[in-house]
């Protein structure tokens, strides 16, 4: 221990010497390391963070990979801001430098040029600041995106606009590249969920403090509150600071921006903050790992309280990406192929005629694209030549600075926090999963997203001018004031969701007439003049249909839907002497009288097999009426005397059950028929109506007119009325006399004529309801935010008493009539209604028929047993010859057995018993 102390602390030249070997050492490791060039393209706004990021990333690397055969050297040029200076920046590195990379640029406006010499040149272009999606574009297989493009934060976008209802919006961004290239993914997202935007402003980089200031009033005198965002920190703060000034930060806006913004907030001043007080932002979610954390604190040990950014994040893991990479191909050669093009005597040429060809730029963009590791900015690794982003965080500014209130996750979409696990979570919900929001004009209120202009004029709506019908819509005029009084069970309704709307509508009827106070045209007509803005509205007896709604927005509709005919009716209660054959069908009767047939068939056959001797003796004739007369009989009353045959009674009983099942259905019938007063339409259906050849009649201006002839029906049948008087009057006059034999119109149209005619009409099938169809409702101009709320508003008139008393003071004569609708066919009994009876019937007779056969089998072998040891007795006998009398008597016998060959059936064995013993006697 002495000489190791003797010679480090005491021998001075020796010290010097350990000292002087170890330099050389470390001089002799640097220079053996390969320097490998790569240029540096940035502007002021991120040059100072991003390149201090850069260079502590390359220090820290080398630091703790010293056995690596590479370094990476740097060259550093400035864009001026200027996509010009970008791109004499980009040559000068290429051409002069011989780069294998450049870093860069930092906007998106100088990336397409330097893309397109990196392609020519094979230098890949990094960069960890162009955000715009219109680059990839460019296809350039050199063109790395070292973060994340601005379309994957616009789902994120629409699902904080679904979560609170919002239809309307209007997207502010930056005339740029930059700006524009956001656009189409915005659109597309917006109209997933069915939101439209309203307009779309453009503000230059140099456009002056009241050029903004007059955009953004042109933006107040709009409707739609809802307002997105998408700039960078200088213009935003100017924005901002005048939407302040004029009123733009007050209650009832709703401001959103995006990450152009929301990434950049620690650029922002304090003041900033002031001015954006209440405003969303959406901004990339970067995890909290142990890398970043480390980064942080030896920023902050390194470069004192000035915080990294996320771009500052992912220019740090670009260079460690680039480090490692490059490393990966230290053994390709990273030289240049020179090429001179040959140019006429006249042609001076220009500065890209001789850009080399990068000899290792094929091999490093493919192991860039292979490089992974976990960064300081989360896992890093390219899919498609960019990194990917599937979290957002949702950040609300206030004076003090933003507060975290939720996230937005891909696959799940908004919640409070990454630890939620949510499925199943539906629109009216998912408001409910960011947290507590302070809105501008410092409220805790939900904007409704909409309002109207401060310098709004009123609402034009128009209403339909209508001789008839008036219970829905009246339009009259005072002969000397002029005044416009407008009535109905319609405007009722109107006025009532008006004065429940949350907000102030102002709004004044203009009837839909000509100067000299006729009806301007029919409905179609009116709908269309609102789709063309004449109109911003329209009220009435306006019914849904689908190619209406091509033009213009319904809201909900408030009364019953239906288009049916309606005919005239006759009392058709059965008279005259044949009235007893109208209970059943003349199939049901040929039927049931086959039936009778068949049971008394059956009867004599099972009677005959019964050795029923009267039934024998009898002729023809007497069989005949006596088995008919037993089969018919059975209709009235059961027999004294029992059949013979078991098979027959069996029968009788099963056939019984049908006769009552029948006759009491007939009596029933019947009785119905002579005492029920039957109003039945004069046609039953609208096929025989087209048959018939009838006048129809149709509203004035309805739609039904083109349905009747889509249907198939003559147009020189078709009649027209404008009230239910004259309707009524088209009816008495009849179709042979100029009227009409039915007439087709609405189910609510309908039931106002059968509130006084219900006992003289009726309606018959079918009900028509096509897709899209209701009525009375009201129309608006496509995309109008006043639809929702006045659906909503119906909805909540409907379910309360208010629609109900409406309806009583307009209609309340329909409470002292009900519907009258019939059925298509009479009441009759018909032969399919009795079908499976007859079908019990027909299989148990013949079941029955098929187990007579059988004993009828075995009693013929049992006979035939007895005959044979009849014959053998006989034998006997005349062998041994005893006495005259007997030998008589038993020849007799035999004879008859042979004669009528008696068997079981026809003597049974009681009767040839005493036969055998006289014999034995």
């Amino acid at each position: 221990m002495s000489f190791i102390y003797d010679l480090m602390y005491r021998s001075h030249p020796l010290r010097l010497l350990i000292l002087l070997i170890f330099l050389v050492l470390f001089g002799k490791s640097q220079k053996e390391a390969l320097q490998v060039k790569v240029g540096i393209v940035l502007d002021t706004t991120l040059a100072d963070l991003s390149l201090r990021a850069i260079n502590m990333s390359l220090s820290e690397f080398y630091n703790t990979h010293n056995g690596f055969k590479t370094r990476i050297v740097l060259n550093i040029r400035d864009s001026k801001q200027t996509v010009v200076g970008a791109a004499a920046s980009a040559l000068y590195l290429i051409k002069k430098r011989e780069v294998v990379a450049i870093i860069g640029p930092g906007s998106s406006m100088q990336a397409p040029f330097l893309i397109n010499l990196g392609n020519q040149s094979q230098v890949p272009i990094i960069s960890f600041s162009a955000t715009s999606p219109l680059l990839d574009s460019l296809r350039s297989p050199y063109f790395i995106r070292a973060t994340h493009d601005d379309s994957a934060q616009v789902h994120a976008i629409s699902a904080i606009i679904e979560s609170f209802r919002w239809r309307e919006v209007v997207s502010i961004y930056v005339d740029n590249e930059f700006g524009e290239g956001i656009l189409p993914y915005l659109v597309d997202a917006f109209q997933e969920i069915n939101v439209r935007i309203r307009y779309r402003s453009a503000i230059s980089l140099y456009f002056s403090d009241d050029q903004i200031r007059i955009e953004l009033y042109k933006l107040m005198n709009m409707p739609s509150r809802v307002f997105v965002v998408h700039m960078l920190p200088d213009l935003g703060a100017r924005l901002f600071a005048i939407a302040k000034e004029i009123g733009m930060m007050s209650k009832g806006y709703v401001w959103i921006v995006t990450n152009g913004i929301a990434n950049l907030m620690s650029l922002m001043g304090e003041s900033s903050f002031e001015d954006m007080h209440g405003v969303l932002g959406v901004k990339t979610y970067l995890s909290r790992s142990k890398e970043l954390a480390y980064l942080e604190a030896r920023w902050r040990k390194r470069f004192g309280g000035e915080e990294l950014n996320n771009f500052g994040y992912w220019a740090y893991d670009a260079a460690t990406a680039l480090a490692m990479s490059v490393e990966e191909i230290s053994n390709v050669n990273m030289s240049f192929n020179m090429t001179t093009k040959n140019v006429s005597r006249n042609d001076i040429g220009t500065d890209l005629d001789d850009l080399g060809v990068s000899l290792s730029g094929p091999k490093l963009i493919q192991a860039l694209s292979k490089v992974s590791f976990k960064g300081v900015a989360g896992r890093f690794q390219l899919k498609q030549g960019k990194l990917e982003a599937t979290i957002f965080k949702i950040i609300n500014i206030e004076e003090s600075g933003e507060r975290t209130i939720g996230f937005w996750k891909s696959e799940e979409g908004l919640m409070k926090n990454l630890k939620e696990v949510q499925k199943g979570i539906n629109i009216s919900q998912s408001s409910r999963r960011l947290g507590p929001i302070i809105w501008p004009g410092d409220t805790i209120l939900v904007p409704k997203g909409w309002d109207f202009p401060i310098n709004a004029k009123k609402l034009r709506i128009a209403v339909p001018k209508k001789d008839g019908f008036n219970q829905f819509v009246k339009v009259t005029k005072d002969a000397h004031t002029n005044v416009l009084t407008v009535t109905g069970f319609c405007i009722d309704v109107f006025d009532t969701v008006i004065r429940q709307m949350p907000y102030a509508v102002p709004f004044e009827y203009i009837p839909f007439e000509t100067p000299d106070g006729l009806s301007d045209g029919n409905y179609d007509e009116m709908i269309y003049k609102v789709f063309l803005g004449e109109y911003d509205g329209a009220v009435g007896d306006t019914t849904i249909l689908a190619n209406r709604s091509a033009y213009v927005d319904f809201a909900l509709p408030y009364s019953e839907t239906g288009i049916v005919f309606v005919v005239p009716v006759k009392d058709e209660r059965e008279k005259g002497k044949w009235v007893f054959l109208k209970p059943l069908t003349k199939e049901l009767w040929l039927l049931t009288a086959a039936a009778f047939l068949y049971i008394g068939m059956m009867v004599w056959i099972f009677e005959y097999q019964a050795d029923d001797t009267r039934f024998r003796e009898q002729d023809m004739t007497n069989k005949i009426s006596n088995v008919f007369y037993f089969s018919f009989s059975t209709l009235f009353f059961a027999h004294r005397k029992p059949s013979e045959s078991f098979f027959t009674r069996a029968l009788v009983v099963v056939w019984c059950f049908v006769l009552l099942i029948l006759t009491q259905s007939y009596t029933a019938t019947l009785t119905s028929m002579l005492t029920v007063q039957e109003l039945r339409p004069t046609v039953r259906h609208m096929d025989d109506l087209r048959k018939s050849g009838v006048n129809i009649g149709y509203q004035s201006g309805s739609f039904t007119f083109e349905r009747l002839k889509q249907m198939g029906f003559d147009e020189s049948r078709l009649k027209t009325y404008d009230s239910p008087q004259e309707m009524r009057e088209l009816f008495l006059n009849k179709s042979s006399n100029g009227g009409i034999g039915a007439a087709f119109d609405e189910v609510p149209y309908v039931k106002l004529f059968m509130a006084k005619y219900c006992k003289e009409y009726s309606i018959i099938e079918p009900s028509f309801k096509a897709d899209g169809f209701g009525f009375v409702s009201i129309a608006f101009p496509l995309g109008s935010p006043l639809v929702s709320d006045i659906s909503r508003q119906i909805l909540n008139i409907t379910e309360g008493e208010g629609m109900k008393a409406m309806e009583n003071k307009w209609f309340v004569g329909e409470k002292h009539c009900l519907d009258s609708t019939t059925s298509d066919s009479p009441i009759q009994l018909d032969h399919h209604s009795f079908q499976a009876l007859f079908l019990i019937v027909f299989v148990f007779s013949v079941l029955l028929l098929l187990l007579m056969l059988a004993c009828k089998k075995h009693r013929e072998r049992q006979g035939d047993k007895i005959e044979s040891g009849a014959q053998d007795g006989v034998n006997e006998e005349d062998n041994v010859g005893d006495g005259d009398e007997a030998e008589h008597i038993v020849d007799v016998d035999t004879a008859l057995l042979r004669r009528k060959k008696l068997t079981s059936r026809t003597m049974p064995l009681r009767r040839v018993a005493p036969l055998l013993r006289l014999k034995s006697a």
